[in-house]
């Protein structure tokens, strides 16, 4: 039996009557107990009820994550309208600019063609009054050059004889008249 108990140890094989003293039985004892203990304290419940606990503060989360998610999809409509609404109210600017733009053009292109118009009417009249006076220079000059001429050409050709035919008739002329 010695050699029985011998050849089984040198196999592996525990002997019979040695379940006491495998550290495999006391594993499974003390795990056994364990379990036990687990239940009789109601350790399934206890877990079961943080993971609920756990459970209800990530839908919490996920909840409040919704909300934020909400407001900031009206917060991003909220902007964009108003970005719509600046980038209507910049055209609507720039257009009233590019009216506005066109007629100052318009208003100094006028303005510069009456500016042209009065110089060229103001040149004009100053070319004229310059050749009016130009022409009474002639005209004055003209004049005097005839009465000096005549003057001289009388003085040459008539006498006191002439004279006093042309006086005498002269005096009949106004006499009769």
């Amino acid at each position: 039996m010695v050699e029985l108990i011998l050849s089984e140890a040198a196999h592996g094989a525990e002997p019979a009557g040695a379940l006491w003293s495998s550290p495999s039985w006391w594993v499974a004892l003390a795990m056994t107990i364990f379990f036990a203990v687990l239940i009789w304290k109601k350790a399934p419940a206890a877990i079961g009820a943080m993971l609920d606990g756990k459970i209800a503060a990530i839908a919490k989360q996920l909840s409040e994550a919704e909300r934020l998610r909400l407001d900031a999809e009206s917060l991003k409509a909220e902007y964009e309208a108003k970005l719509a609404r600046a980038a209507k109210e910049a055209d609507e600017m720039r257009a009233r600019a590019e009216t506005e733009a066109e007629a100052l053009v318009a208003k100094a292109k006028a303005d510069a063609t009456a500016l042209i118009g009065r110089r060229k009417r103001m040149a004009e009249d100053r070319i004229a009054a310059a050749e009016a006076h130009a022409l009474a220079e002639v005209r004055a000059a003209a004049t005097k050059a005839a009465t000096e001429a005549a003057a001289k050409l009388i003085a040459d050709k008539h006498d006191a004889k002439a004279d006093k035919t042309l006086v005498d008739q002269a005096i009949a002329a106004v006499a009769k008249g």
